[in-house]
């Protein structure tokens, strides 16, 4: 089976779930430029990735070829992607695709795709038809064929033919269109918006009319892919619909630290607020190299008055290794009390199956080391499954108060230099706003991974958001400057730190 998918106009969160379903069975992904990598993410990772990326002013693969590749994939029995930006037949050549699988006798599915030219004006606050302002849109394109005499657009005819004109591929042409329809008797101030990127973080917007568009986007640089809108609905975007630019964080870029496995929440949440996230996991989370005292503490469950979780990460290598032992956190005794250094690594417990008693105010070890010591510890049992390498505060603390604490190494955090490179050169072209760091360890591990001069020299100008003051103390030790600090230590609490930071003032340092 041969699936033709529209990948959508930029943003991934706008593919279909019918997208995502084809992309997990594929054997092969045939992809273009406009289709955003991280839809790549739901293809097997066997699955091969050829790109066939078309690039304005670069050698690219012809479209004839690309055909012959899908039937050649096909004939050879392979389940193919074959994944195109926006949508597969609005200006997409998905048919001239479809009808050489067709003479080949193989069998294809078309998955639409949301198309870039109603996504990106949407997303820049303009609604291509709108009640008493548009009830006709026409979808154009403005890169007719060069190797006709004569030109595919009637321009005359549609000029006054729809109240909205939706220009694919163009920008180039810009002057040459605007004087067109101006010939051809479309009012010159005719509200016109060019929308480069759409859906993207890197969205931008040049708005004027026919008279002046072209040259407002000369000077404004926009360069392809761009869609351009012609009507009077433009107008609306003045009027605060253009909620996608209004975002807090929007073009900004902002670096997650965390790892992979982590960043999700962080990652999300930050995007939502407008922010492009580039994420850098300093940290790889994995089993433990020996689970014998972790196995040793779950088979002495019954012998413990406390467990005390200090990360989600605690938690979820605990539960895996009680399902290990075909069991789960009911094999608590009930008179075992839980303590969790804060809400997030309480709702883990909780979603888990287990009831939390004890959640400090403050998310920090000396915090949770004095809630704990409300009640009388002389003499408990108390547990820490952890990382193998952690603060040593809490359980010297808790055995001075004359607690007997167990720590079983419950997972190991390890450096991981996954993109570094990639980072390295954003961050020398000065294309990134904020780094974040959300524990001691991945400050540790970003500055192993560049060495500490040059990581200073590389965050010079960068803004530095930590998750809370133990985070920002490592980052001081290793010279670095911090721009913000979160008032509650956990991921919204960072959030909020790095939307405050780039309300308050300019985006870079002057450093």
């Amino acid at each position: 089976m041969i699936y033709l998918i529209g990948s959508g106009p930029g943003d991934p969160g706008l593919f279909t779930v019918k997208g995502v379903e084809c992309m997990r069975e594929a054997d092969a992904v045939v992809y273009d430029r406009l289709a955003p990598e991280a839809l790549l993410d739901h293809a097997p990772p066997n699955a091969e990735r050829i790109y066939v990326g078309k690039k304005p002013g670069e050698p690219t693969m012809a479209q004839e070829d690309i055909n012959a590749l899908l039937v050649e994939l096909g004939r050879a029995g392979k389940t193919v992607v074959r994944l195109k930006g926006g949508d597969p037949y609005v200006f997409g050549r998905g048919g001239e695709e479809a009808l050489d699988l067709v003479k080949a006798g193989l069998p294809f599915e078309v998955v639409p795709g949301v198309t870039s030219g109603i996504a990106a004006p949407a997303y820049a606050g303009i609604p291509v038809t709108h009640r008493g302002i548009s009830t006709s849109v026409a979808f154009v394109t403005g890169h007719e064929d060069p190797t006709k005499g004569e030109p595919d657009v009637n321009w005359k005819r549609l000029a006054n033919g729809a109240e909205t004109l939706v220009l694919y591929m163009g920008v180039g042409r810009l002057a040459e269109i605007s004087s067109g329809l101006i010939a051809a008797g479309r009012d010159p101030r005719t509200p016109v918006a060019c929308v480069r990127w759409g859906t993207r973080s890197e969205q931008e917007t040049v708005v004027g009319d026919l008279r002046d568009i072209a040259d407002k986007v000369a000077e404004a640089k926009l360069k392809p892919p761009a869609i351009t809108v012609v009507g009077d609905v433009v107008s609306l975007r003045d009027e605060g619909l253009d909620w996608f630019e209004r975002r807090p964080l929007f073009g900004r870029r902002v670096v997650v630290t965390r790892a992979r496995a982590q960043a999700g929440e962080l990652s999300l949440e930050l995007e939502r607020l407008g922010a492009e996230v580039f994420e850098f996991p300093t940290i790889e989370i994995r089993p433990p190299e020996d689970f014998g005292p972790l196995d040793g503490a779950i088979r002495d469950l019954d012998s413990f008055d406390w467990i005390v979780f200090t990360s989600v990460n605690g938690v979820e290598a605990f539960v895996e290794r009680l399902k290990h032992h075909a069991l789960d956190l009911r094999a608590v005794p009930r008179r075992t009390k839980v303590a969790a250094i804060g809400p997030a690594t309480a709702r883990r417990v909780e979603e888990a199956g287990l009831q939390v008693d004890v959640t400090p105010e403050e998310y920090r070890a000396e915090a949770l080391l004095s809630a704990l010591a409300e009640a009388s510890l002389v003499g408990k049992k108390i547990l820490i499954p952890r990382a193998k390498v952690a603060r040593e505060i809490l359980p010297e603390k808790l055995r001075e108060s004359g607690a007997e604490v167990t720590v079983p190494p419950a997972y190991e955090s390890a450096p991981s230099d996954e993109g570094r490179e990639r980072l390295r050169g954003l961050l020398e072209s000065g294309e990134v706003d904020c780094v974040t760091f959300t524990a001691s360890s991945t400050v540790e591990n970003f500055v192993r991974a560049f060495g500490g001069e040059e990581t200073g020299r590389l965050l010079s100008r960068v803004r530095v958001a930590c998750i809370g003051p133990i985070t920002a103390e490592t980052a001081r030790k290793y010279g670095l400057e911090i721009d913000a600090e979160a008032e509650e230590y956990t991921i919204p609490g960072l959030v909020d730190a790095v939307v405050n930071l780039f309300a308050a003032g300019p985006v870079r340092k002057d450093g």
